[in-house]
């Protein structure tokens, strides 16, 4: 039997040892993009092109990774998506095997980080920027991919000819708003089956197989293939492009260009992707979208700044000290 759509049953484990111990796609995603930025990074540092000296960029990424990106995508979800729990069960923040991260937060951790390595060492806080926001999208790029691998954050119902089933849309309130079973969708969560391939054995096992299953699911967009070319691999393409092409451009603009093209691919693709289960619009946006818009005001101040303030980069001669030795 042919079916019209690509079935989801991917698993969202590289390799499981056990029920708790076990690699997991997402993981392995941050710990690449750490690698595809560091490697970015370290290129345009050969090169002259950033305040950060070679030897220096290892220490420098993995700072920024985890007092920027993963505390603040952490805290970023809980204070733009979690709230109540946040403030009722504070300690929540902690469980990260739970998952739970925000890419805004993520973005505004490591600027806030980014400033703070730059006072310390008194060097351009946009020139830093400059650098890393050629090679962070790469890690946007996998992490969207992740996402897809786990069958999360899909997109809207569609009739596209590449749609997917994600069996996972049962755990999700749309489900049932499309005219599933009510009863079907709180008996998987009941059973605490959370990815496809779960999903699938359950079908084939105690139900009609995944005949039944194909009848049952909605053929949704992919969004998040769509945003990891989007936010990811061609935004980075873009903004290595324009720091390589214009070696002498002011520091600064690459970096607000980053927070410009980002918004206007997050907010653009939002439209085919469903919102969160429980997520409110907000002035009729997602928030997703709403917080987007903020990045439109920030990339400006970038660039502004720039044009105004901004010096090209320093050349061969990066400023920025090697880390000190004990």
């Amino acid at each position: 039997m042919i079916f019209a759509y690509y079935l989801h049953d991917l698993s969202p484990f590289v390799i499981k040892f056990t029920d708790k111990i076990a690699i997991h796609w997402y993981g392995l995603a941050y710990v690449l993009g750490f690698y595809l930025t560091y490697q970015v990074m370290y290129f345009l540092a050969k090169r002259g092109l950033s305040e950060i000296k070679p030897e220096a960029v290892a220490d420098f990424i993995t700072l920024v990774s985890l007092f920027g990106l993963v505390l603040g995508g952490r805290l970023g979800y809980m204070l733009l998506y979690n709230f109540d729990e946040f403030i009722h069960a504070p300690w929540t923040f902690f469980l990260l095997n739970q998952g739970g991260m925000a890419s805004h937060g993520g973005i505004a951790g490591v600027t806030l980080f980014c400033g703070w390595y730059a006072w310390k060492h008194k060097i351009s806080w946009a020139g830093i920027g400059d650098s890393i926001v050629c090679g962070a999208p790469l890690g946007i790029f996998l992490g969207r991919l992740a996402n897809f691998i786990n069958g999360e954050l899909f997109g809207h119902v569609t009739k596209v000819s590449w749609a997917v089933k994600f069996p996972t849309e049962m755990l999700h309130e749309d489900f049932v708003r499309q005219g599933g079973d009510p009863a079907l969708a709180y008996e998987v969560q009941q059973r605490g089956l959370q990815h496809s391939p779960q999903i699938i054995e359950y079908f084939e096992k105690h139900r009609g197989g995944l005949a039944e299953l194909e009848t049952i699911l909605h053929p949704r967009h992919p969004s998040q293939l769509y945003e990891a070319l989007g936010e990811g691999l061609l935004l980075s393409a873009i903004l290595i492009f324009l720091r390589l092409r214009f070696p002498r451009l002011r520091q600064g603009i690459i970096a607000g260009l980053f927070f410009i093209l980002y918004a206007i691919a997050r907010i653009a693709l939002e439209y085919v992707r469903q919102p969160d289960s429980g997520s409110e619009m907000i002035m009729g946006l997602t928030k997703g979208q709403f917080f987007s818009t903020f990045m439109f005001l920030v990339g400006g101040v970038f660039i502004a700044y720039g044009i105004i303030w901004g010096k090209s980069p320093p050349g061969k001669a990066a400023v920025a000290p090697a880390p000190a030795k004990a």
